[in-house]
């Protein structure tokens, strides 16, 4: 159930000045709530083609009816994987992927091992994105892997970046939004200068304002995770 606009992974990746359309298709419009709702769902799912945002970034459960309410948009879905702690096996995160992708998601934030990063067992960490990439590349989608940049030391955010682009993903993610903290230019400054200039960014947790996004874009963001998007689009459209 692969979206028809899909694409190749390069050109799925985010460009463009930062406001107007070009800030739109830079946004994952993103609700993980555990307690949302199918109205609030198809209200996501509405406000993401009326403002042509890239993507819908929702709970595994809703990828099935959002897929449906999308359909012949440009509107993608994404989905989290392991999500929040990252802490399932790699075999578990594979079916999840699959499964996410049958239902019709285009997209996959994988949330990395993160205590295997912090116990220097690198190589279990590079399996687990590894097998969550090879899956999703097979069908197509693209993968975006979270390392939930406030738990970790600089070097641990640095290792974790290499792993990625090691690993053949798309985009290195910042947060999931339900950890200690969210997305900052200081750590996406540091992750674009170890993934180089061509693999996506993208910025989550704690974006709430178009200030708050020109910074994180200027940093070296390509793609924005926000649950406050239709706000930030509010204050674009003003400037």
């Amino acid at each position: 159930m692969q979206p028809e606009n899909s694409g190749t992974r390069q050109e799925q990746h985010a460009s463009g000045g930062p406001h107007g359309t070009s800030l739109a298709a830079m946004i994952d419009h993103t609700l993980l709530k555990p307690e949302a709702t199918y109205a609030q769902i198809a209200q996501l799912c509405q406000e993401a083609r009326d403002h042509g945002f890239a993507a819908v970034c929702v709970n595994p459960i809703h990828v099935r009816r959002c897929a449906e309410l999308l359909q012949n948009s440009a509107v993608r879905v994404c989905t989290v994987i392991g999500f929040p702690l990252g802490a399932t096996l790699p075999e578990v995160k594979v079916y999840e992927t699959r499964q996410a992708i049958d239902d019709g998601a285009a997209e996959i934030d994988m949330v990395i091992n993160i205590g295997a990063l912090k116990s220097q067992d690198h190589d279990a960490v590079a399996r687990d994105i590894s097998s969550v990439v090879q899956t999703a590349h097979a069908a197509g989608a693209l993968v975006k892997v979270i390392i939930e940049a406030a738990l970790l030391t600089d070097e641990e955010k640095t290792i974790a970046c290499q792993l990625c682009r090691d690993a053949g993903a798309d985009f290195v993610k910042t947060s999931t939004g339900f950890g200690p903290g969210g997305a900052t230019v200081h750590d996406v400054a540091l992750m674009r200068r170890v993934v180089g200039p061509t693999m996506g960014i993208k910025a989550a947790g704690g974006i709430r304002t178009l200030r708050d996004a020109d910074h994180l874009i200027a940093a070296g963001a390509t793609r924005l995770g926000a649950s406050a998007s239709v706000k930030i689009m509010a204050e674009a459209r003003a400037v």
